[in-house]
C-alpha cells in the first residue's frame, strides 16, 4: 500500500481490529460456571443486526429457534454491538458468551487466547456467511463521473479523499482494490459509518467503503452513490460465530444446542418466502432504516458497473476450503499491521472448532454451502 499512508492511519486500523487491546482482561481463572449438562443457562449474545451478512443471528433473536434446543428454563439475552469490535470487548470481559460478526474481528478475537496475559480464550465455532458485495462495497459522490466497471471507479480515485473503518473487513478491501488498482488516495482516513455518511452530506469525502446495510441506506437515501465491490475485484468478505472456549468445554449441550438453532436460522434465511419476514425482523431490531433499505441489503441487486453479482451472500456454516482461503489472507492482513492484532500470520491451532457444525450438517444430510441468497432485480 501507500507509503504516504500515515503510521498513525495504520495503528489505528490495528487498534479497531485488536479490539481495544489495551483494554484490562479478565484473569483466565476467573472463569464463568455456565453450570452441568442438561441445566438451565443464561446466555448473552453479542449480534450485529447493522451488518446484514450476520442477519441469522437476527433470526434467530426474532424466530427464537434456540429455545426449541437448549435445555428448559433457558435464557438468551441478545445485545447488538454495531462494531465486532465492541462485541469481542465484551466476550473478552466474559459479559457475553456467542457472538455474531465479521471476518477480521473474529479472527482477531481468537488471538486474545494469550495465557500467561491472562487472556480469555474466544474460538470460531460456524460461518454465518460470505459474500463478496456484503462488506466489501464502495461508495463514491453523487457528482462522481459515471464509471463503466467498478475498477474504473476505483481508479479515479487516485489523488482522492477516501475513507473506511479501519481494522474492519472494509479496510482490508479498499487497501487490496487500491492496490489492485495501482492508485493511491490523497487521503485513506480511519472512518466509522455515522462520520462517513456526515462528510458525504457535506462534499467532504470522494469515496468510501462500506457495509450493508448502511451501504443500502446511504445510496437509497440519495447521498452517496454505489460504485464498485469485491465483485470487481475477486474479494470475499465474511461473518462468523465465536464462542467462549468456557462454555464449549463445559456446556457441550449448549454448544450444539446453540449450533442448532443457528442452522435452522441459516435454512430460514435461504427460502425467497421467507424475504420479507427476514427484513421485518432486521426493522424491529434496529433504528432509522426502513424496512424496504434493508430487505434490499440482503435480497437485492445492482447493476454490474456498479459491482452488482447474482450472489448476495452463500450460508456456508462450516470452514470449507473457500472459506479458508478467506481466514488465510484475512489473518495475514491483521499480521501485516504495525501492532499486530494477529499473533501470527495463520490463524492459531485450536481457532477454528467446527468439527460440531460439521456433524450437524451431517446428521440432517446437508452439505456446505446450504445454498445462496440471490440477488432479486
Amino acid at each position: 500500500m501507500s507509503t504516504r499512508i500515515h503510521v498513525k492511519q495504520l495503528a489505528a486500523a490495528a487498534a479497531g481490529a485488536a479490539l481495544a487491546a489495551t483494554m484490562v482482561t479478565q484473569s483466565a481463572s476467573a472463569r464463568v460456571d455456565f453450570g452441568s449438562e442438561g441445566s438451565a443457562v443464561d446466555l448473552v449474545i453479542g449480534y450485529q443486526p447493522y451488518y446484514t451478512e450476520s442477519w441469522s443471528g437476527v433470526v434467530n433473536n426474532g424466530k427464537g429457534f434456540w429455545k426449541n434446543y437448549l435445555p428448559e428454563g433457558s435464557t438468551a439475552k441478545f445485545e447488538i454491538g454495531l462494531q465486532g469490535s465492541v462485541i469481542v470487548n465484551a466476550m473478552t470481559g466474559e459479559k457475553q458468551h456467542i457472538g455474531y460478526m465479521g471476518d477480521m474481528p473474529a479472527i482477531a478475537s481468537t488471538f486474545r487466547n494469550i495465557k500467561e496475559r491472562g487472556g480469555t480464550d474466544i474460538r470460531i465455532v460456524a460461518v454465518l456467511g460470505t459474500s463478496k458485495q456484503q462488506c466489501n462495497i464502495f461508495l463514491v459522490r453523487n457528482d462522481a463521473p459515471e464509471f463503466p466497471n467498478g475498477r474504473a471507479a476505483v481508479e479515479w480515485m487516485d489523488g482522492k479523499v477516501t475513507s473506511a473503518p479501519h481494522g474492519a473487513c472494509t479496510d482490508r478491501f479498499a487497501r487490496l482494490a487500491f492496490q489492485k488498482a495501482g492508485i493511491e488516495p490523497k487521503r485513506y482516513l480511519n472512518q466509522n459509518i455515522e462520520v462517513i455518511t456526515t462528510n458525504f452530506r457535506a462534499g467532504k469525502l470522494d469515496a468510501a467503503a462500506i457495509w450493508e446495510p448502511t451501504a443500502s441506506k446511504i445510496v437509497l437515501g440519495g447521498i452517496a452513490r454505489r460504485a464498485a465491490s469485491g465483485e470487481d475485484f475477486d474479494a470475499l468478505d465474511g461473518g462468523f460465530m465465536v464462542m467462549l472456549n468456557d462454555l464449549i468445554e463445559q456446556r457441550p449441550d449448549v454448544h450444539r444446542g446453540w449450533l442448532e438453532a443457528e442452522l435452522d436460522a441459516q435454512l430460514y434465511m435461504l427460502d425467497a418466502a421467507n424475504a420479507d419476514d427476514v427484513a421485518s425482523m432486521a426493522e424491529a431490531q434496529t433504528e432509522q432504516i426502513d424496512k424496504d433499505v434493508l430487505k434490499h441489503s440482503l435480497f437485492g441487486g445492482w447493476p454490474a458497473e456498479q459491482g452488482g453479482g447474482e450472489v448476495k451472500v452463500q450460508l456456508d456454516f462450516i470452514v470449507t476450503e473457500r472459506v479458508q482461503g478467506l481466514l488465510d489472507d484475512a489473518t495475514a492482513f491483521l499480521h501485516s499491521l504495525p501492532k499486530k492484532p494477529a499473533a501470527a500470520a495463520t490463524i492459531r491451532d485450536g481457532g477454528v472448532v467446527d468439527g460440531v457444525a460439521r456433524e450437524l450438517l451431517n446428521e440432517r444430510g446437508l452439505t456446505s454451502p446450504l445454498g445462496v441468497i440471490k440477488a432479486q432485480m
